[in-house]
């Protein structure tokens, strides 16, 4: 029976009972573990991999230049608690047919076809991940082009903890329809048009709608007269 990758790695790399191995170069991987050659960026030891799910993986890019990895590493146990990215049969198909919440679409196209995004792009919420517990309201139907786009912005977030301004679309008439640029534990990503346009476009309606009778009622009942 052949072995899988992350076996081959465990096998060259022999990390002792803590997790930590040698650091094996990549020239090593040749004859019985010449499947671990880094070819198409080393599927089997991303950060999604079953190795990295298990393991603490590092990389030397330092011996060559360019961004190239020249050696790997198991450095301890990984003891993060995983997030669970699956989504229940039933939210799929609610979702697999309807349009992209942000650009109208849904088609059949690379770009177009619908992906069913989570809202929280932190995915750090984990009922969530709990296929018992999430609900159809922690996802919603994104084409492929607007999920990407999404991707990154949450990626920024998560780094900087500022939030992205909606009226970085022209007509958007808030920047926030909760809460403002400061990511906060209390709001999480709530507020945020990425996180549900839909919200976003109800919220401010009702905002111009307060606004415009406000307004009109300072200008028809003005107040000590």
């Amino acid at each position: 029976m052949s072995k899988t990758k992350m076996e081959l790695f465990i096998e060259i790399a022999k990390p002792n009972k803590n997790g930590i191995s040698r650091w094996v170069q990549i020239n090593e991987f040749v004859g019985i573990y010449k499947e671990l050659q880094l070819g198409n960026g080393g599927s089997w030891c991303r950060a999604s991999s079953s190795l990295a799910k298990k393991y603490i993986v590092e990389f030397d890019k330092s011996q060559t230049s360019g961004n190239s990895i020249d050696a790997i590493r198991l450095n301890g146990f990984n003891e993060q608690k995983l997030f669970n990215q699956a989504i229940r049969k039933d939210i799929k198909d609610f979702y697999k047919d309807k349009k992209c919440v942000m650009l109208g679409v849904c088609g059949k196209s690379e770009n177009t076809k619908i992906e069913i995004d989570h809202k929280d792009g932190r995915k750090n919420d984990y009922r969530v991940a709990d296929l018992k517990s999430q609900n159809i309201n922690d996802f919603q139907p994104l084409c492929k082009a607007a999920n990407d786009i999404k991707r990154q912005i949450c990626k920024n977030c998560k780094e900087t903890n500022k939030r992205w301004n909606a009226r970085n679309i022209r007509g958007n008439p808030y920047s926030f329809y909760a809460g403002d640029e400061n990511y906060t534990q209390e709001l999480g990503c709530v507020g945020c048009y990425q996180y549900d346009p839909v919200a976003y476009r109800k919220e401010s309606v009702k905002k111009i709608a307060k606004e415009a009778a406000d307004y009109i009622a300072s200008k028809l009942y003005i107040k000590d007269e």
